[in-house]
């Protein structure tokens, strides 16, 4: 693309206030200011549509820079808004990285309602919001002794809950104690969140392709990845974005069945990483498990399973629960007990630096 046909890109300090950060996305939203960068971005110009880019944590891979437009920001905003029946003057609190889009959504959420977030990404109070987004790990911990922020996700009028997975036990148990959990499906391609409860937003269309991957059609597609465009055509054809997570329709509705590299293959079977997790949170709610793999000679890829916490069941309490709910090819090859687990910026467990560690202690051992 040639240089006339770029915009300025400007990224943003990770210090820099709400209200200045506000300022500079509007601008950029209006299309009277430069582009601006959030996270880790290099590049120095985007093309004229784009005014947002959000770096991906590349934990998967090499590290993407999602260029968003205004017209798919402010779609997704109205929509999402629209879906909560939030009105002009409701108030969101920000309690996610500004590095990440669903930290930068509650910006512009805010902004079509005229209002400013409550900023408590680090903060121990937590006055009335109507609306927040969180993800599993802050709702598994609110749940479980952070009652502060428990009180702040029951007085909300609804939260948004995504980034990952969310087992079963973890949204009743935030039924059980009046939390209005609305747990939403996206990524930073789209925006963000735009099927909430399985069901698309307005203008959003989800097919499911001969691969039994997710494709997402609508408004709020990026419009290119600004360091690969490459990358990008081959995700995105004709409209339609293939996404990296396997699902179904049920009924109209979209059930996201896990992603397609959290299969491992482990002397010979196919082992899903998300299955794994499932039986543990079902078997064990109040302790943090993550499943992972490191590589090894005999099995190709070895299961291990990683707690959180000074309290967490025992290595033959976790093996007996995954052989009797998935068989022995679910039987773990080893385990960390670790004080946190290692996350990523929005939340999710790192099973890079998991993989990291256990393969540290092997040598160690």
């Amino acid at each position: 693309m040639e240089k006339t046909s770029q915009r300025e890109l400007l990224v943003c300090a990770k210090e820099a206030s709400i209200s200045s950060l506000m300022a500079q996305l509007t601008s950029a939203l209006t299309g009277q200011g430069q582009a601006i960068g959030l996270g880790e971005v290099a590049s120095t110009h985007v093309p004229d549509r784009v005014c947002v880019v959000i770096a991906t944590s590349g934990s998967t891979g090499t590290p993407k820079e999602v260029g968003l437009s205004s017209s798919a920001l402010l779609s997704s905003a109205r929509s999402c808004n629209a879906y909560l029946g939030a009105k002009f003057g409701d108030v969101w609190s920000l309690l996610l990285p500004l590095t990440h889009i669903a930290g930068v959504n509650v910006l512009i959420r805010s902004l079509e309602l005229g209002t400013t977030p409550l900023d408590l990404r680090n903060s121990a109070i937590y006055p009335n919001a109507d609306f927040t987004a969180i993800v599993p790990t802050q709702l598994f911990r609110a749940l479980n002794g952070d009652d502060a922020l428990l009180q702040h996700l029951k007085n909300a009028k609804a939260v948004l809950v995504g980034g990952s997975a969310l087992s079963d036990e973890i949204r009743d148990l935030a039924t059980r104690n009046s939390i209005n959990i609305v747990e939403t499906y996206g990524m930073s391609e789209t925006c963000g969140g735009c099927v909430y409860n399985g069901t698309p937003l307005d203008g959003v269309t989800i097919e499911i392709d001969s691969q039994e991957r997710i494709k997402i059609s609508g408004k709020m597609l990026a419009t290119t990845y600004v360091n690969n465009q490459d990358a990008w055509d081959l995700v995105c054809r004709d409209g339609w974005f293939t996404t990296s997570d396997y699902g179904t329709l049920n009924a109209g509705k979209l059930v996201v069945q896990g992603r397609a590299d959290d299969v491992i293959i482990s002397g010979g079977e196919n082992i899903s990483l998300l299955a794994i997790e499932k039986v543990l949170a079902t078997a064990f709610p109040t302790t943090q498990c993550a499943a992972f793999a490191i590589a090894d000679s005999e099995w190709g890829s070895a299961l291990h399973i990683a707690c959180e916490g000074q309290t967490h069941p025992t290595q033959q309490e976790i093996t007996k629960a995954l052989t009797q709910s998935l068989g022995d090819i679910a039987k773990p090859k080893g385990f960390l007990f670790l004080a946190e687990l290692p996350l990523i910026s929005i939340g999710k467990v790192n099973r890079a630096a998991l993989a990291e560690i256990a393969m540290r202690e092997r040598l160690q051992g």
